[in-house]
């Protein structure tokens, strides 16, 4: 049985001690496309020792950014055949702004699995302290597995953040390389369904996509780029759900809501009419 919901609720999924390096950041904001205009003092920010800030979304790969190997989906109570999987929803919320370099422990625990008829949901969250014991950040996420529902769990419930029904406050688009999954998975996540074209047309796509953590951290820049002056420091946290896939060289179109004193996201892929990518996406500054 490839999913025993009654094993894996609760399961702890281990201790990580790991460290990261000021190259380790400006490696991983580059391969956000940080420093596109190299000349603007705010992008140099991501990517120059001397006033460098990182964003939050570093928590994602800060503990595997030297992995080379890909992958796997096997825990207690869980194991799922890889090419089924893709990312569901993603939350990271930074206790205080992240430092340059540093040591840090993480333990990661399954804190539910949902039954969704057609498809399994697995939630982990991430609790991160740094080498004193200090919280740093707490990363919560969810994995859909297709075809891997039915196993007489529970579907839970589902708390949306709604999109206000007027026009976007501001709109900013990005673009991304062609090479933009080559160089992302060089931050630690080798899934082969990002570079592999055979592997790719085996989980149904016509070409390698672009990994949801690098459209989830293109997003989160544009929008500390729009409305917080390119301050990555000021970035308390940053959830969204993964709504769609992009293919590396297209443009992300990020909408922005100014709403209760936080910012409700939306991002779209303009050269496929606007196909939402990133949905219920919020920013809360510090």
């Amino acid at each position: 049985m490839p999913i025993d919901p009654a094993v894996a609720i609760g399961a702890e999924l281990g201790e990580e001690q790991f460290s990261w390096t000021s190259t380790d950041v400006q490696l991983y904001h580059l391969a956000l496309g940080a420093g596109a205009d190299p000349g603007d003092p705010r992008e140099l920010r991501y990517v120059l020792e001397d006033d460098l800030r990182v964003l939050p979304t570093f928590a994602t790969v800060a503990a595997s950014f030297r992995w080379t190997e890909p992958p796997t989906v096997s825990f207690p109570g869980v194991s799922i055949d890889l090419a089924k999987v893709v990312h569901g929803t993603q939350e990271v919320v930074a206790h205080r702004p992240l430092p340059v370099a540093g040591k840090a422990t993480s333990r990661t625990k399954v804190v539910d699995v949902l039954d969704k008829g057609k498809a399994a949901v697995i939630i982990r969250e991430t609790v991160t302290l740094d080498e004193h014991g200090s919280p740093l950040w707490t990363a919560r996420s969810s994995i859909f597995a297709k075809g891997e529902g039915g196993f007489g769990g529970h579907r839970g419930s589902s708390a949306k953040v709604v999109t206000p029904d007027r026009e976007p406050d501001l709109v900013a688009d990005t673009p991304t390389l062609p090479q933009q999954a080559l160089l992302y998975r060089l931050c630690g996540d080798r899934n082969p369904l990002h570079a592999d074209p055979g592997f790719a047309a085996r989980a149904g796509y016509d070409r390698p996509i672009l990994h949801g953590l690098c459209t989830y951290g293109i997003v989160a820049k544009a929008v500390t780029d729009t409305v917080l002056d390119g301050d990555a420091a000021a970035v308390g946290s940053w959830s969204a759900k993964f709504a769609g896939v992009v293919f590396p060289g297209e443009t992300l179109r990020t909408s922005i809501w100014r709403e209760d004193g936080r910012f409700v996201v939306v991002a779209t892929v303009p050269e496929r009419n606007n196909a939402v990518v990133l949905s219920e996406g919020l920013l809360t500054g510090r």
